[in-house]
Formats: structure tokens, sequence, C-alpha cells
């Protein structure tokens, strides 16, 4: 090629890059947007997967599409993250579902609701099982759109000022329990207390209440619950593997280009992995430290789970008798649920069961 040719052929093409590269960012809008979180800054793991959501548009979109992450508190109280997202406050609220059981008890479903599904589970029926149809329907009645980002995996069952043997053991116990399993536990003779998470410790080192529930070690022990309540109980069988949502004012999302609606999508659903593997790795530590300085690691006995278990199916009858979205979604869930274990009991269950036997010897 003479060089002339060369130079005319190297400028095309530079003038060809100058114009392409221009091209795609300018069809990319510059977005801002405003998200409220249920949980506080020193929850790290709960609210860190906001961030980690927030923090992945950005990098997808060449900082294009900007989300700004805020604590609980700082725009509008923690409980209050699902209606700032459906009211247009905000565009999006880091939040829990059973959180808004008070306006219909299906949100819980779409979380965790006793005796339901871990969180594998959880995950397999919202992607996989239609879990992710039926909820967004359910959803959309309040104005907002939901995507998983996070799961804290099955949860502790609490912490206890006095050693629980049996079931009569549970009578006018006063314990920080709320929504759904709290109704569960009053059918036991529990009293449910509605407390914020600040709120626990100095009840617990009062004696105001009995008992307490938060999420598991890694969080627990942040907060500090082992120096007034000695035993800690397990499983919290009420939050087998609660799910995270991020809800999302429903308009707004429809707004969202396309290409915009799948990067969220998908950085959601990375953080979703993350939350739940970051508290895999937490959790098994700080059980540890939480033991080895005296915490008395308790199993729930099988004559509580079993009256507990009965206790929700005679709850789960009586909501259902005049709730058909909660019916509906229920028996879903369920039907999945024991499906899934069908699997869990041949394969999952056997294998985990000889692995937790055998680790001393490998």
């Amino acid at each position: 090629m003479k060089r002339r040719d060369f130079l005319k052929a190297s400028a095309a093409g530079a003038a060809g890059a100058s114009i392409a590269s221009p091209a795609i960012a300018q069809s990319m809008p510059v977005i801002k947007w405003r998200m409220t979180s249920s949980f506080p800054k020193s929850l790290d793991t709960l609210y860190g997967a906001g961030v980690v959501m927030a923090k992945q548009v950005a990098e997808m979109t060449d900082n294009k599409f900007q989300i700004e992450v805020f604590a609980a508190g700082e725009v509008v109280p923690g409980l209050q993250a699902l209606d700032a997202a459906a009211n247009g406050t905000v565009e999006m609220g880091h939040s829990v579902a059973y959180y808004y059981v008070g306006k219909d008890p299906t949100f819980a479903i779409y979380s965790c609701v006793p005796f339901g599904l871990n969180a594998r589970m959880q995950n397999s029926w919202w992607y996989q099982g239609g879990g992710e149809q039926l909820g967004n329907a359910f959803f959309k009645k309040y104005g907002v759109i939901a995507h998983p980002c996070g799961n804290t995996n099955t949860q502790m069952g609490g912490w206890f000022r006095k050693e629980i043997k049996t079931v009569a053991d549970l009578r006018g116990l006063k314990m920080r329990i709320g929504g759904i399993a709290g109704k569960v536990l009053a059918k036991l003779g529990v009293v449910p207390q509605q407390l914020a998470g600040g709120d626990i410790y100095p009840a617990l080192e009062k004696g105001t209440i009995d008992a307490a529930e938060w999420v598991g070690p890694y969080d627990d022990e942040k907060l500090g619950f082992q120096r007034v309540a000695p035993f800690y109980y397990y499983p919290g069988f009420w939050e087998g593997g609660p799910m995270i949502h991020v809800f999302t004012n429903l308009a707004k999302w429809n707004s969202l280009p396309k290409a915009y609606q799948a990067i969220v999508t998908n950085a959601m659903a990375n953080a979703n992995t993350y939350m739940a593997a970051r508290y895999d790795e937490q959790n098994p530590a700080a059980l540890k430290r939480l033991v080895a300085s005296g915490t008395m690691l308790r199993p729930f006995s099988r004559d509580i789970l079993e009256a507990a278990l009965k206790a929700t199916n005679e709850l789960w009858s009586e909501i259902s008798a005049k709730n058909p979205d909660f019916k509906t979604s229920l028996e879903a869930m369920q039907a999945y649920r024991n499906n899934e274990y069908l699997w869990w009991q041949v394969a999952e269950y056997t294998f985990d069961s000889f692995q937790i036997r055998s680790r001393s010897h490998g």
C-alpha cells in the first residue's frame, strides 16, 4: 500500500472510531435515582448489598446511571422504604417484604414465612418456579416492581435470658419478634414485641423483654446481645431463607430504557448472591467467637418445633379463608417447597449430613 493510501485509510478508521464511540455513549441517557434502605450502615452486609448493586449499575453504564443509596432514617424511617418507593419520594427501596404484612400478609411469602423455603429454594422459586410472576403481579397493586437483592440464609432463633426446654417455657415470654412469626409464637403463649434494632439491647438488658431475634451470628455479635442474654437458640424456623428485595416505583421502572432495565436486573442478581455468600463467610467465625466468649448454644426442642408447625398451619388456614391473594401465593410456594424436598432428601441432605458427621476426619 502506498503511503498516501495508508494515511487515508488510517484517517478514515480513526474518524469511524471517533464517531462510533460517542454515538454509543450518547444513546445512554444520564439518570440519577435515589434508593432508601431499611438498614443502617453498621449492618454492613445487609446495607452493603444495596451499595454493591448501585456501584455495578454505575460501572456498567459508564456512570450514566447513578443510584444514590441512603441508610434507614436518612430519607425515611427503615420501615417506610416500600411506601417511599411507591409514592415517588425515592425511586427505589431496599427492604424486606415481610416488614409490610400490616398492609397484607401476602407480602411475607415473597421474603419468607415460618416453615417456608430455604435461601436456595427461595431463589429457585422466584427465578424459575413462577414466584417472580406471582410476586410482581401482587406488588403491582402497590405501585412497585420487586427484584431480589440479598438473602441472609437461614437465621438464628434468637437470644433468651433463660433456657427454653419446653413449649410451657414459652408462655408469657416477652419476645422481640413481629409480623407473621410473632402471630405464630403468640399461639404458643409468647407475647410478641415490635422493637427497632437499636432498641433491642437496652430492652434485653433492663429485662423489659425476655428474648429477641435478629439475624445471625455476624450481625447479632455487632449488636452485643451476647452480653445480656446468654442462651442462643436455633434454627429461626420463621426465616429459613429471607429474600431481600429492591422495590422500584413501577412507573419509573417502565420509563427506563430496556438496556438499563437489563443492567439493573443483573446488578441486583449479583448483589443477591453477594449477600448470601458474604453471610456464609462471616457467620462461622462469628459463631466461634460467641461460643468462646460464653454464649450457650441451644437447639429448639422437637416438641417446640412441632408445636410451632401446628400453630403455623392453623394461622395459614385462618388467613387463607379470608385472603385469596395469600391463599394463592402460599399454595404455590408450598407446592414448590414440597417438590424441592423430594430432591433434597435424596442428594443434598444425604451429602450434607455425611459431610457434617465426618468433617473431623478429613
